[in-house]
């Protein structure tokens, strides 16, 4: 099994997603903006488990987002943005270790945001890049293939969208929708934008015992207006209509969630620590002759920073991917897919184990709602049913075995 090289330089990636103002000059770098990061995840961190207990749809962290620039980061510097796509990652994680389900909130936003990049003709690409930032768009929505499907059917008034949109993030504090729709009488897949203050529009907030503030819900369209810049792209995973620089749309979105996964990793580890370090903890750390809290932090800290280097590897082969441009071949980007899927894999059980054991290691005083340790172990929890990692084993093994592309799929 090859394992795709990192790139001399994220050159063509910084290209693509940092932007740049009429006169050439880019915003602030990433130093700036992880800074910034800190300081909303600090003071996210704050109130963290008493927000997450309320479970209130997340208006007021998506205004803190707002107020930090977090999210037109990615948008052109003349915008208050101009941060390249590796800064937005960084942020995800940050803002992960702070309050899981805002990291969720964010990286969905970014994703769903970079979409009409990968599937729209670059004009109009652009036109919504450029709207989006002037307006301060919070995306919500998924692209994911599950059922149900929204159809979108021509009718002699033009598109209308019709159907049901079962679990999506951030749908009830979103200013636009990025959905999942088939083309009526092709059935051919489709990205479809819109805007949820639209009649026949219908969200339904979700009732889930994790990600409370990412903002879940179920999206209902009835006969909804579709423009036609609305329609970003086709979905398609047949080669002859996917170009691999689109299918590289599946690994970016993977590699928000291995962002958002380490984060919560990490940022139980460091609460645990913290703990243990008052004393307070069943395992304290100076307990002399007890090595069982040193070791499980140990191991802890192996997973997590193993999970860490596979997704740096990964992000690597990304931005050398996306600097191939339109010379990307398909095997370069199964190679690309594959480490991703590990990635993922990895940051996966690092979250599972690491929000699982720290119960432990804090003890009985675990279970005070006070403390709120439970919600790491709920936020991590509920997203493994999402996304499956037998599902990201399994392609790795297949292209280990027999060199299969990884199939092109989209991040729930």
């Amino acid at each position: 099994m090859g394992v795709a090289t990192a790139p001399s330089g994220p050159a063509e990636e910084g290209r693509i997603s940092r932007g740049t103002d009429e006169s050439g000059s880019t915003g602030p770098g990433r130093a700036h903006w992880l800074r910034v990061a800190r300081e909303a995840a600090d003071d996210l961190a704050i109130d963290a488990a008493a927000r997450e207990q309320a479970g209130k749809p997340p208006f007021d962290e998506v205004s803190r987002l707002r107020e930090a620039g977090l999210l037109t980061l990615t948008a052109p510097a003349g915008s208050g943005g101009g941060a390249d796509r590796p800064a937005a990652y960084a942020v995800v994680r940050e803002i992960a270790a702070a309050d899981g389900a805002v990291g969720q909130l964010l990286g969905c936003h970014y994703f769903l945001s970079w979409s009409a990049s990968f599937f729209a003709e670059p004009a109009l690409a652009a036109r919504i890049e450029q709207r989006s930032a002037a307006e301060q768009w919070r995306w919500g929505g998924g692209l994911a293939h599950r059922e149900p499907v929204p159809t979108l059917t021509r009718t002699t008034r033009g598109l209308v969208l019709h159907g049901r949109r079962s679990y999506t993030s951030g749908v009830p504090v979103a200013d636009r929708l990025a959905v999942r729709a088939v083309r009526a009488g092709t059935g051919e897949p489709l990205a479809v934008a819109v805007d949820p203050g639209r009649r026949g529009v219908r969200v339904e907030d979700a009732d889930t015992f994790g990600q409370r503030l990412a903002g879940g819900g179920s999206v209902e369209f009835d006969a909804v207006p579709v423009a036609a810049d609305d329609v970003l792209g086709s979905l398609s995973a047949d080669e002859d209509i996917l170009t691999p620089r689109a299918a590289l749309a599946s690994p970016v979105g993977r590699l928000v969630s291995v962002q958002l996964l380490l984060g919560m990793a990490e940022g139980v580890l460091a609460e645990a620590r913290e703990y243990s370090r008052t004393g307070h903890a069943s395992w304290p750390a100076g307990a002399p002759g007890d090595p069982r809290a040193p070791a499980t932090y140990g191991e802890l800290a192996v997973l997590t920073r193993s999970a860490s280097a596979l997704g740096d590897q990964a992000l690597a082969a990304l931005y050398g991917g996306l600097g191939r441009g339109k010379d990307l071949t398909y095997d370069e980007y199964a190679e690309i897919a594959v480490l991703a899927a590990m990635a993922e894999a990895a940051a996966s059980r690092a979250a599972l184990e690491s929000t699982t054991r720290a119960l432990d290691i804090v003890g009985a005083r675990s279970t005070s709602a006070r403390l709120g340790f439970d919600r790491f172990w709920r936020n991590a929890r509920i997203l493994s049913p999402h996304q499956p990692v037998t599902h990201q084993l399994s392609d790795v093994g297949d292209y280990f075995l027999h060199g299969a592309h990884p199939p092109f799929v989209l991040p729930v």
